[in-house]
């Protein structure tokens, strides 16, 4: 599909946003002396399934709700399956819309989004994504005010994903993690962690078998190493949560390490953790920021 690309550049790094594929980034390259070299998995040009995308924003949720939506202030809000193959709609709508530059200036971009219902959701927003280079990386804000007259509860995210290969190293602090059943849905919390899901200390991260499941006790900083290109990525996230998601396919080549304000369905959990309830005019944040070294 022909779809108009941003791109931002400075002498370190070029990022590539594509707008009308709900906000997304189709790719962040770091420009060393000796070429460039990747740092998230890049767009292909052509197909307009965001899960191909770099990286994407989870609003105004982040991952699966069940139950067909969910109740607040006594009354049930139906949300609609939004992705094929997935049995529970998943990551909000903010993702599936075509959003707005508002501002962009070669090195720093604002895009908007105005979102009232869409697909039959009961959710009224607007929604603004910032991007700005910096010398030693990428700053990325999320922003989401509440437009509809009900409160309604919110949540935000980020779904980047990270290129890996054999060499490649995360490091991100959890004391636990939600278990789940075979639709990806918790079942049960444990603290200890199965072989292999450990990552408190620098471990491989790409290949073995698939993970797409919500940590706690998540601190807001995530370490990657690329030790064949001597390359490293610093991400930390404020406000923090205590909540992270990590998304390893069983094939490798990539994982995604999501940011996020609740976990997985925390619409249907006690209190809601994570979530917080907008009355009209009012806002929920993120900002989080992508630091990169060079070593070795």
């Amino acid at each position: 599909m022909e779809t108009r690309l941003l791109v931002l550049e400075n002498a370190q790094q070029r990022l590539r946003l594509v707008p009308e594929l709900g906000g997304g980034i189709a790719s962040w390259d770091w420009k060393p002396a000796a070429g460039e070299q990747a740092l998230l998995r890049a767009w292909d040009g052509v197909s307009d399934d965001r899960y191909t995308l770099a990286c994407f924003p989870l609003l105004p949720w982040s991952n699966r709700i069940t139950q067909g939506g969910f109740a607040h202030h006594g009354v049930h809000h139906p949300i609609r399956n939004n992705r094929h193959g997935e049995p529970y709609p998943i990551h909000g709508d903010g993702w599936l819309q075509p959003w707005h530059v508002l501002e962009s200036d070669g090195g720093s971009a604002v895009l908007g989004l105005s979102s009232r219902r869409f697909d039959g959701n009961p959710y009224e927003y607007d929604a603004e994504q910032g991007f700005e280079l910096l010398p030693e990386g990428l700053r990325v804000s999320l922003k989401v005010t509440h437009r509809g007259r009900t409160a309604l509860p919110y949540g935000l995210g980020l779904h980047p994903y990270f290129v890996c290969n054999s060499s490649t190293r995360l490091q991100a602090r959890s004391s636990g993690v939600w278990l789940s059943g075979e639709d990806a849905i918790p079942i049960t919390y444990s603290t200890g962690l199965p072989v292999g899901w450990d990552f408190n200390e620098p471990a491989a991260v790409c290949g073995g078998g698939l993970i797409d499941n919500c940590f706690s006790g998540w601190d807001g900083v995530m370490r990657v190493a690329y030790p064949d290109s001597g390359l490293g990525v610093l991400m930390r996230v404020a406000p923090v949560s205590g909540y992270s998601l990590l998304y390893r396919p069983a094939g490798g080549g990539f994982f995604c390490f999501e940011p996020i304000s609740h976990p997985i369905d925390a619409f249907h959990v006690k209190a809601k953790p994570g979530l917080v309830s907008l009355r009209n005019g009012e806002s929920l944040r993120m900002l989080v920021s992508f630091s990169v070294s060079v070593f070795g």
